[in-house]
């Protein structure tokens, strides 16, 4: 048990997931580096629902940036949780040749 920010919680503390990076990839595939040091893609299209149908668009897709570690489109009209797209994407090593 710990408390945080005046709140009793239960477990163990853990260290808050964000995204430091992303580079947008061709068919809505993203590198994404968390502040881990972890490197990862994200297939995007597990995004369903109205409020993500934007991110077909690839000009939207591109313009993603990076607001409090958080991936957001359109000035913040879509985002997406570092922890969501931690637990869909997969590890990617570095291939050198």
């Amino acid at each position: 048990m710990f408390v945080m920010d005046g709140f009793v919680c239960g477990g163990e503390p853990t260290e808050t997931i964000k995204i430091t990076s992303v580079k947008a990839l061709d068919d809505r595939i993203m590198f994404v580096t968390f502040n881990s040091g972890e490197e990862r893609v994200f297939d995007s299209t597990v995004l369903n629902g109205i409020v993500y149908e934007p991110l077909n668009n690839k000009e939207i897709f591109d313009s993603v940036t990076i607001d409090h570690g958080v991936l957001t489109w359109l000035d913040g009209q879509i985002d997406c949780a570092p922890e969501y797209v931690y637990s869909h994407s997969y590890e990617y090593e570095h291939m050198t040749a």
